[in-house]
C-alpha cells in the first residue's frame, strides 16, 4: 500500500514537472516537419500541433501557448493571416515564424506585424532552442507583469478601501460608475482624507490601467520648473536644456495624470491646463507646433476651488473644466463609524509588512481615539498605528501609550451636541450638519425612504431635500 502511495507521489511529481515546461503550439501542414520538431524539442517543451490556421485559432482558443512556432507557407489563411488574427486573440503571446529562404522578405512583414522573431529551414537546432528560450522567457515575464497589475487592480479596487460610511458609500458608487469613461473628475477634501487612492481606484478600474498612473504635486513643484515638468522643453529654450525632454502629458499618454493640490497652480499654468483640457494639446517649453496626448485628468485638492473661482485665486473656466464629476472625501472626524475598522485594517496590513505581531485596542483607547479630532486624518491614523506596533509591547493598546494630545481629550467629552459646540469639541457647521443629517434620517425612515413623503414630512421640496442629502452624504436609497 505505501509502495502505491509513493510510485503515485513520484508520477504527480513528474506530472507537475512536465506541466511547467514551456508550452509550445507547432503550426506546420507538413507531417515530416512536425515529428522533427517533436523529436528535437520534446525533452525542453509542452508540445502541441496543429497543421492549419484556422486549427491553431481553435487550438490557442482553448489552451493558450507559452509560444506560437509558425509557418508562413499554410493551406487555407495563410502564416500572415493567422499571425494578424493571434495578434488579436493572445496579443502577447510571443509568435516564432517559419520561413524558407524564398518567403524571407514575408517573414520581414511579419516582424513588422508583432512577430517575435522568425527561423529559417533547414532548422539550425541549436539556434532554434536559443530562440524558443528566449521567447518563453519574454512569455513568462509578459505573465507575471500582467498577474502584477491585476493585483494592482484588485488592490486599489473600490471594494478594498475601507469605508463603511454613507459619505464613503457615496464616494464607492461614483468611482464604479465613472471610472470606465474617459471624464475629468475633481476630488476634494482636507489632506489625509485620501484623494491619491481615490484617484488610484479610479485609474486602476479604467480601461487605461495596463499603464501606470501619473501623479504629480503641483504644491511640490518650483514654479519655474512646473511647465517643463508638465509639457516638457525642446533643446536650448532656456539655459541647462541641452535636450529636449519630453513633460508628465506626453509620457503618460493614453493613461491617468493625477494632478494634486491644483489649486497650488500659478495662474498663467492654469491657463495652459485650461487648453490641454479643451484641445488635448500643449506646446513643449522652447517649441511652436503642438503636441496632442490623450491624458485623462483626475484633480484633486484641499482648498475650495469654488470659493476660490469667485474671488479670483483660481481660473472660473478651468474650475469648470476639472468639475465634471466632483467627488468629497469627508475628514475622519466625521467618519466616526469607519474609525475602528480602519484601525483592524492598518494594525493588520502594518504587521504583515513589518513581520510583527498584530495587536488589538483595548475600549478605553477606542473610545479616546473615537474623541479625538483627526487634524491629519487617515494618514495620521495610520502614522500612529504603525508607531503603536513598532515602540509598543504586546497585548492589547492602553490609552497610556497613546500621544499625550490624544490623551488630553475630554474624558467626559458629552454627547449633547450643544454642549460639545460650547466645549469647543465640535465646531459649529459641524453640529448644525449632525443636526440635520439626524433630523432628515429620521424623516426617511418614517416615510419608508420616500424623498417625496419625507420632503413633505420636513415641509420642504424633494429637491431641496434631495440638494441636502447629497451636501451630508446621506445614502438615497
Amino acid at each position: 500500500m505505501s509502495t502505491h502511495h509513493l510510485d503515485t507521489a513520484t508520477d504527480d511529481s513528474e506530472n507537475v514537472k512536465r506541466t511547467r515546461r514551456p508550452h509550445v503550439l507547432v503550426v506546420d501542414d507538413e507531417s515530416g516537419i512536425r515529428e522533427s520538431l517533436r523529436i528535437i524539442l520534446r525533452d525542453e517543451f509542452e508540445l502541441s500541433f496543429a497543421e492549419t490556421g484556422e486549427e491553431a485559432l481553435r487550438k490557442t482558443a482553448a489552451n493558450p501557448p507559452d509560444v506560437v512556432l509558425l509557418d508562413i507557407v499554410l493551406p487555407g489563411m495563410d502564416g500572415i493571416a493567422t499571425l494578424e488574427r493571434l495578434r488579436a486573440d493572445i496579443p502577447h503571446t510571443p509568435v516564432v515564424m517559419v520561413t524558407a529562404t524564398r518567403t524571407l522578405k514575408t517573414a520581414v512583414t511579419a516582424i513588422k506585424l508583432g512577430a517575435y522573431d522568425y527561423v529559417q529551414k533547414p532548422f539550425d537546432l541549436d539556434e532554434l532552442k536559443i530562440l524558443l528560450g528566449n521567447a518563453t522567457r519574454t512569455s513568462a515575464l509578459q505573465r507575471e507583469v500582467d498577474e502584477l497589475r491585476a493585483e494592482v487592480g484588485r488592490r486599489y479596487h473600490v471594494g478594498n478601501i475601507v469605508g463603511r460610511s454613507d459619505a464613503m458609500q457615496a464616494v464607492f458608487r461614483t468611482v464604479s460608475m465613472v471610472a470606465p469613461l474617459p471624464t475629468t473628475v475633481l476630488i476634494t477634501g482636507e489632506s489625509g482624507t485620501g484623494k491619491e487612492l481615490i484617484a488610484k481606484a479610479l485609474h486602476y478600474q479604467s480601461p487605461r490601467a495596463g499603464r501606470p498612473m501619473t501623479a504629480i504635486n503641483c504644491a511640490a513643484i518650483p514654479e519655474p520648473l512646473i511647465e517643463s515638468e508638465l509639457f516638457g522643453h525642446e533643446k536650448g529654450a532656456f539655459t541647462g536644456a541641452d535636450s529636449r525632454k519630453l513633460g508628465q502629458f506626453e509620457l503618460a499618454n493614453e493613461s491617468t495624470i493625477f494632478l494634486d493640490e491644483i489649486g497650488e497652480l500659478h495662474p498663467s499654468m492654469q491657463a495652459k491646463l485650461l487648453r490641454v483640457l479643451e484641445t488635448g494639446e500643449f506646446i513643449r517649453v522652447g517649441g511652436a507646433r503642438p503636441v496632442s496626448s490623450d491624458v485623462r485628468i483626475v484633480a484633486a485638492s484641499n482648498r475650495n476651488l469654488e470659493e476660490g473661482s469667485r474671488d479670483g485665486s483660481f481660473r472660473a473656466d478651468l474650475y469648470y473644466r476639472l468639475n465634471v464629476v466632483s467627488m468629497h472625501l469627508p475628514p475622519l472626524r466625521e467618519r466616526h463609524e469607519d474609525l475602528a475598522l480602519l484601525i483592524r485594517h492598518f494594525s493588520q496590513s502594518k504587521s504583515a509588512d513589518l513581520g510583527i505581531a498584530e495587536r488589538t485596542f483595548s475600549p478605553k483607547t477606542i473610545d479616546l481615539l473615537m474623541r479625538y479630532r483627526w487634524p491629519g486624518n487617515v494618514r495620521e491614523l495610520e502614522n500612529l498605528v504603525e508607531r503603536l506596533l513598532v515602540l509598543s509591547t504586546q497585548g492589547p493598546v492602553t490609552p497610556e501609550e497613546l500621544p499625550m494630545v490624544m490623551r488630553e481629550t475630554p474624558a467626559g467629552a458629552p454627547k449633547d451636541v450643544r454642549a460639545a459646540v460650547m466645549l469647543g469639541t465640535k465646531s459649529l457647521s459641524e453640529a448644525v450638519d449632525e443636526f440635520e443629517r439626524e433630523i432628515i434620517r429620521e424623516a426617511l425612515e418614517h416615510a419608508e425612504f420616500n424623498q417625496t413623503r419625507a420632503a413633505e414630512r420636513l415641509g420642504t421640496t424633494r429637491r431641496i431635500l434631495k440638494y441636502r442629502m447629497d451636501k451630508l452624504g446621506i445614502d438615497h436609497s
